[in-house]
């Protein structure tokens, strides 16, 4: 399995002339992620979607010998199209802002993915959010349920990507709900 690490966007919800990624909780977002991922030894491959967005979370990256697909910057779904056209495995995607991920929850959820589904991605209930403080904006149809910004693809069973059925596992965990997306999710991050 290759894990992909969304960390070209704008950021533009941040209000911030640093990069996103680079914001410090007791280290720049973007290596918690990293960690976690390597920690939990479960990808043959890491690697991070970046653009010219963000040169300074690239080079970070680069220094923490994680491997670079550089994309347009575009959007959040241009630039995974463009990845996942270069892959032929099961790809554990994840957005680099999410500071809470370890090493554990990878682990459990790579354990119970099921690479039968073309795509799979892990939502939290609106409700378990709200009960712990944080508001999603990317929710599901029904509103019910809040991506995590995390998925897991069988690249190789991809044919068309405009039409793929997507399952939808529900884990309620803190370490996958905190994106930080504005700052209000900084400023609860560092609360905690």
């Amino acid at each position: 399995m290759i894990s992909l690490i969304m960390a070209g966007g704008k950021g533009t919800r941040m209000d911030t002339k640093q990069e996103k990624l680079l914001l410090e909780y007791k280290k720049p977002v973007i290596m918690h992620v990293v960690d976690a991922l390597k920690n939990s030894n479960c990808f043959s491959r890491i690697i991070a979607a970046t653009s010219s967005n963000s040169p300074e979370t690239e080079k970070i990256l680069q220094q923490s010998g994680i491997e670079i697909i550089s994309t347009s910057g575009k959007d959040f779904v241009s630039d995974l199209n463009f990845v996942l056209k270069q892959l032929d495995d099961s790809v554990f995607i994840t957005s680099g802002d999410l500071p809470l991920l370890d090493d554990k929850i990878i682990k459990q959820i790579v354990e119970n993915y099921n690479s039968n589904n073309v795509w799979t991605s892990i939502v939290l209930k609106n409700s378990f959010l709200d009960s712990i403080g944080i508001k999603s904006e990317y929710t599901t149809q029904n509103k019910e349920y809040a991506f995590s910004g995390i998925s897991l693809v069988n690249a190789s069973k991809i044919n068309n990507l405009e039409s793929i059925e997507e399952s939808l596992v529900v884990i309620d965990d803190k370490r996958i709900g905190l994106n930080i997306n504005t700052k209000d999710d900084y400023e609860l991050l560092c609360s905690t």
